[in-house]
């Protein structure tokens, strides 16, 4: 998703999605909430929440007023209230990524462990041809065992 696909001040439906999916996908891959979730003995939980802020502050961007937040979630007016006011760990965490969005652009960055990937990559590399290459001694070897056990065979025939 790019900057320019993500409006922070949706007009349509589709533009509300863009920005709810961003927020999400943003505020989970953070690390100090990727470390909640970790912690959180109510993982489930803990993400549902941070999806209803994310829509929730997506629809007030929008315009949508907090009833029709609700409806549209499926959710009380008291709790879409709850994080409109940012009174939900949640709603600070989403509201921290939409400040970060509306002063950096959109910036979706992945977690430490996912930006390593590159390390991990040539490590994956390595490996594969350090294993082609003792496959391949393997093979020599298995080869000449089989030449040495012939010739036992026949050196013991002889010897018969």
């Amino acid at each position: 998703m790019s900057e320019e696909e993500v409006p922070l001040k949706p007009l349509s439906r589709a533009d509300i999605h863009k920005l709810e999916t961003a927020l999400i996908i943003a505020t989970l891959l953070r690390e100090d909430v990727l470390q909640k979730i970790r912690e959180s003995t109510e993982r489930l939980t803990w993400i549902d929440s941070l999806a209803v802020a994310a829509g929730a502050l997506a629809r007030a961007r929008a315009g949508m007023t907090a009833v029709q937040i609700a409806e549209d979630l499926g959710r009380s007016e008291a709790t879409i209230r709850r994080h409109l006011s940012g009174r939900t760990e949640a709603a600070k965490l989403v509201e921290e990524t939409y400040r970060r969005f509306a002063s950096e652009g959109v910036k979706i960055e992945l977690p430490t462990f996912a930006r390593g990937s590159e390390e991990l990559s040539r490590k994956v590399s390595e490996l594969e041809t350090r294993l082609k290459e003792v496959e391949e001694r393997v093979k020599a070897l298995e080869e000449k065992l089989a030449k040495a056990r012939a010739l036992a065979e026949e050196l013991v025939k002889a010897l018969s």
